[in-house]
């Protein structure tokens, strides 16, 4: 458990990654839309869904000859239940999850 957390940190701890999250929670995308809103190379971008999905924070399938990407929806819960024994944690939330990578994003967005 303890290098799966480790992956799901890692994944989270990047502006990028929590950005591509925070997208794929309102429904399932393409690559190429995910790479859309990005100053960056679309190879860059696939590193970083490479990485969200290692963590297994979201899945990838290949539909046609477009390959889409998808949140999973579990993906925190082992994060979720190793916060709890702090203490001060409630179970994840993927509604106060949306809001927290809303606000992480925000002054990121308001600045391009």
């Amino acid at each position: 458990m303890t290098a799966d957390l480790d992956l799901v940190f890692a994944a989270l701890a990047d502006p990028t990654r929590r950005r591509i999250l925070s997208m794929l929670l309102e429904d399932d995308m393409a690559v190429t839309d995910v790479a859309e809103p990005f100053d960056m190379s679309l190879a860059a971008v696939s590193k970083h869904l490479t990485i969200l999905a290692q963590a297994g924070l979201i899945s990838q399938e290949k539909r046609g000859r477009v390959k889409w990407c998808q949140l999973e929806p579990n993906a925190l819960r082992d994060a979720s239940v190793w916060m709890q024994g702090f203490g001060q944690f409630e179970p994840v939330n993927l509604d106060a999850f949306e809001r927290f990578l809303e606000s992480e994003i925000s002054p990121q967005t308001d600045a391009d």
